[in-house]
């Protein structure tokens, strides 16, 4: 059943236009999950279908009654100037019962016919129970504990909540009033990993229909039934969460490709046979051929533009330094730490001891307020006088560079344009510059964008490049995807997966921790374990909580379960890159020898050097098979 339907939504802003013919319908039970670049025009859209942007053609259709409830990413853009969180229709309604009520009671005091009186209390007592007026707060107070706000439930002054909880409190509000569109935009930003995983579940049942901006792609696989991206303006649809769209994506693109070389190798002949009539003064076929030539032309064009849009994204491969030593020596030693503020009786976290080794990739998770960025700050050494009342120690060789990245990335000189920045950060000429600015997707102009210009991921982006760039022995992140798209997200995770030197890494993002972390920190109560993944370290947490973990394992989703085996992939994957490593030494070595024994081979060349030559052939032979085949 439709609830609403987009047709041909045109938008421009100045002269780009970010909506070309946008068309689709949300039916009831779908969930929706909105994806696409930063700035692509995601919101636009969601403002669009709310009413309080209009565009510049095409029509909104809300079928029938349908009520679309909107949750904005700007706290600027909720509500909460009310004393109480209960919606206004569900307060006239209760204010209305309670008026005829009364004069029900006097006019039945005076023996008065009430009949015509009671039939109207009925049908607004069966209105309000229609809107959810009966178990309203019931249902409230649930939605509140399940976002971490249980507190907050009675409330009647929010002018002191944080923008965090405030944004909480919108959500729970929104999704208990039960509209029969859910239109989210970046519902998880505020949540810890708790609230997430309560909200996936609520979204996973609900009878309405959801349509969400995220980027966050775990959160997809577990919520939506279908996946529409927005990218160059036009907007391409497919089935199941974010899994499936990523295997339907890459063979569309393998499949269009195929199409539009097809295309262009057919117009390349025909625009030699064209030139070839024209040579030998056929000027019938070359006419025929002017005809053919453009009707090809037109086809090319159109499948191109199926083909994703190709706006600047993020797109590098890391290209370490070799590292002296072994990628299994441990780098890094937390021996008994633990953190208490000095106006608390209790300690933010207990005393924890592990280790890190050269290449190991350790991500630290757990709920907001635990701990993790406290504890990545005091590995690093970026505590300061902020932060005393720590014990333990943090051993870190003397040797060893380290790279620092927090959530709010700062610059000395916000008037320093990007490629100012990357330049004054490291020994690189103008050229190799431009090409690794663009890379991160500082293309063109953009390379000479103000810092003070740029948006929260473009601040991100540029922290990332130079970082990189500086290529320290430990890189130590805090929160690094938050602000990036998609796309920018998982080119820093293939960027981090091959990164030859440690990360210490705190994060949220459950997709990410999955393909990158070797180890996960996981903290629980004040106290922190290590777990092979995220995966073991969640079971670890139900097990421990009042869900049986039987009946939690119902509704966990495929691609969560194969994450399981990932950190034991990431482990063989560490030890190939040490077999290579060696390799490459035992080739160099072993060619050299070889090269002293050619020169030989014009004067004085004994049996043995022979002999030795003959063993230096066989064993290069086997180490050049062995590359290639770790390598394949």
């Amino acid at each position: 059943m439709p609830l609403l339907t987009l047709n041909n939504i045109t938008m421009n802003f100045g002269t780009r236009r970010i909506l070309d013919g946008v068309s689709f319908r949300v039916n009831k039970g779908d969930r929706i999950a909105f994806i696409g670049d930063n700035g692509a025009g995601k919101s636009t859209l969601f403002k669009i279908i709310k009413g309080t942007l209009i565009p510049d053609d095409g029509e909104v259709i809300l079928h029938g009654n349908t009520i679309a409830g909107y949750l904005s990413q700007n706290m600027d853009e909720q509500d909460l100037s009310g004393s109480t969180l209960k919606p206004s229709n569900l307060i006239d309604l209760e204010l209305k019962i309670e008026d005829l009520s009364g004069r029900i009671s006097r006019a039945s005091e005076k023996g008065e016919d009430v009949t015509e009186l009671a039939d109207e209390l009925s049908k607004l007592q069966s209105q309000y129970e229609a809107s959810g007026g009966y178990d309203y707060e019931y249902r409230l107070k649930d939605a509140l504990a399940g976002l971490g706000l249980s507190c907050i439930h009675g409330r009647e002054d929010f002018s002191d909540l944080s923008g965090g909880e405030k944004m909480r409190v919108c959500l729970a509000r929104l999704i208990v009033d039960r509209p029969d569109v859910l239109l989210l935009d970046e519902p998880t930003n505020h949540l810890d990993m708790e609230a997430v995983e309560w909200l996936e579940k609520y979204l996973a049942s609900y009878g309405g229909a959801v349509f969400v901006i995220t980027h966050d792609r775990h959160f997809i696989d577990q919520v939506a039934t279908r996946v529409i991206e927005l990218d160059g303006g036009h907007i391409a649809e497919y089935k199941g969460g974010y899994t499936d769209y990523k295997e339907q994506k890459e063979h569309f693109i393998k499949s269009q490709s195929l199409v539009t070389k097809a295309l262009e190798e057919e117009l390349a002949h025909q625009l030699d046979v064209k030139q070839t009539m024209l040579s030998h003064r056929n000027i019938s076929g070359y006419h025929q051929r002017e005809k053919m030539v453009a009707k090809l032309e037109d086809k090319l064009e159109q499948a191109r533009a199926k083909l994703p849009a190709g706006y600047a994204k993020m797109s590098f491969t890391a290209q370490p330094l070799e590292r002296t030593g072994r990628s299994d020596r441990i780098i890094l030693q937390a021996k008994d730490l633990a953190m208490k503020f000095e106006d608390s009786d209790e300690n933010l976290f207990d005393a924890l001891s592990f280790e890190v080794t050269a290449d190991e990739k350790l991500f630290l998770a757990g709920p907001n307020g635990c701990g993790k960025t406290t504890l990545l700050k005091l590995l690093s050494g970026h505590a300061g006088e902020k932060l005393q009342g720590s014990s333990g120690t943090v051993l870190i060789g003397s040797a060893q560079s380290m790279g620092y990245m927090e959530q709010f990335v700062p610059f000395d000189d916000e008037e320093l344009t990007c490629f100012d920045e990357l330049v004054s950060r490291s020994d690189i000429g103008t050229t190799e510059a431009r090409t690794l600015l663009a890379r991160f997707g500082f293309k063109g102009d953009d390379a000479f964008k103000k810092i003070s210009m740029l948006s929260g991921g473009e601040r991100s982006r540029l922290y990332l490049c130079c970082l990189l760039k500086e290529n320290p022995d430990i890189l130590f992140l805090d929160e690094p995807t938050n602000h990036l798209d998609i796309n920018s997200r998982e080119i820093l995770e293939d960027a981090i997966k091959e990164y030859s030197g440690a990360v210490v890494c705190v994060s949220h993002d459950r997709f990410f921790i999955d393909k990158c972390a070797d180890k996960v920190l996981g903290f629980n109560d004040k106290k922190a374990m290590l777990y092979d993944s995220y995966y073991f370290y969640r079971k670890a947490l139900q097990s421990d909580s009042e869900v049986p973990v039987a009946e939690e394992a119902k509704t966990e989703n495929e691609n969560t379960v194969r994450n399981s085996n990932r950190a034991q992939e990431r482990k063989e994957s560490a030890k190939r890159r040490q077999r290579i490593s060696d390799i490459e030494k035992e080739t160099s070595k072993l060619e050299a020898e070889q090269k002293e024994l050619e020169a030989k081979f014009g004067g004085s060349c004994s049996e043995e050097d022979v002999k030795r030559y003959a063993e230096i052939t066989e064993l290069l032979a086997k180490l050049y098979d062995e590359y290639f085949e770790i390598n394949d």
